[in-house]
C-alpha cells in the first residue's frame, strides 16, 4: 500500500543534480532510496512527465496557460490519490508551495488534497523508520539555507531535523535570507543574487563547514554560485549519511 503519491518536481529534473559529474544521484533518487529503507512506498502518478504545479506560467503573467497546468495536475492527483487519501509529496519547497496553491485554487472538489515537502514527510514519516546504521558518520558541521517557500510554507523545523539527523552541527548563518534567485531570475540577473546573498555568503565563506543544503533546486544553484560552495538537497546528503556501508 502506497504511503503516498510522490510529484517529482520538473526543476529538479531540469536542472539535474549538484555535482552530477561525480556521482551525485539527485533528490529524487535519494528521497526514493529514503522511504525504501524505511519500508515505505511511493507511488508516481501516471503521465507525470506531462505535469507540473503551474508556477512557471503564473510567475511569467500567463494566468490562462498556469490554470490549464493547474487543472491538469489536479485532476491527476485527485486520481493517484484516490479521492485525498493519499498525501502528495513533492520535492522542491517552491514547486510544493505552487502545488498547495494550484489545490487552493482548484474549488472545493480539491479541498480533500493534502500536499507536503519532501522534507515534512521525510522527517515526519521516514526519519522515524530508517534503520540504524553501525559506523554511520555524520557530517562534522553543515550550513544550512531556508529558503522562502520552505518558510512559507512552515517546513523550516522539519528542514532542521533532517540537518541535525545528518551533522553534528548545524548552522544557519545569521546573513541568511532570500538568495534572489526567484525561479529563473537568477540566471537572467546574476547581480539579484549576487546583491541578496553577499553577506550570507561571506558568512558560509567564513564558516568552512564540511556540507552545504537547502530543499529547492534554484535555490541550491544560487547559494552554489555566490559561494562557491557545492549546495545539494538536505535529502541527498541524509541519505549518504545514513546509507548502510
Amino acid at each position: 500500500e502506497p504511503a503516498a503519491v510522490y510529484l517529482p518536481a520538473c526543476v529538479s529534473t531540469m536542472f539535474g543534480p549538484s555535482g552530477a559529474d561525480a556521482g551525485s544521484p539527485g533528490v529524487q533518487e535519494s528521497f526514493e532510496s529514503l522511504c525504501r529503507r524505511a519500508g515505505l512506498t511511493l507511488l508516481v502518478p501516471d503521465g507525470v512527465d506531462q505535469l507540473c504545479c503551474g508556477t512557471p506560467w503564473s510567475s511569467k503573467g500567463l494566468p490562462q496557460a498556469a490554470a490549464a497546468m493547474r487543472a491538469r495536475v489536479v485532476a491527476a492527483l485527485l486520481e493517484a490519490t484516490r479521492g485525498g487519501e493519499l498525501p502528495v509529496v513533492c520535492d522542491a519547497s517552491s514547486c510544493t508551495e505552487g502545488l498547495v496553491e494550484a489545490v487552493r485554487g482548484a474549488g472545493p472538489g480539491a479541498a480533500a488534497l493534502r500536499v507536503v515537502d519532501a522534507v515534512d514527510f521525510a522527517a515526519e514519516h521516514v526519519l522515524p523508520l530508517l534503520p540504524p546504521v553501525p559506523g554511520a558518520r555524520r557530517v562534522p558541521v553543515v550550513a544550512l539555507h531556508p529558503t522562502c517557500s520552505s518558510t512559507r510554507l512552515g517546513s523550516n523545523d522539519a528542514l532542521g531535523a533532517l540537518a541535525g539527523a545528518l551533522a553534528e552541527e548545524v548552522v544557519v548563518p545569521p546573513g541568511g535570507g532570500c538568495c534572489g534567485f526567484a525561479g529563473d531570475r537568477g540566471m537572467l540577473h546574476p547581480e539579484l543574487t549576487a546583491s541578496a546573498t553577499g553577506r550570507q555568503a561571506a558568512e558560509v565563506r567564513d564558516l568552512g563547514a564540511d556540507a552545504h543544503v537547502s530543499c529547492n533546486r534554484t535555490c541550491e544553484i544560487g547559494m552554489s554560485r555566490a559561494t562557491g560552495e557545492r549546495y545539494r538537497h538536505v535529502l541527498e546528503v541524509l541519505d549518504e549519511a545514513t546509507a548502510p556501508r
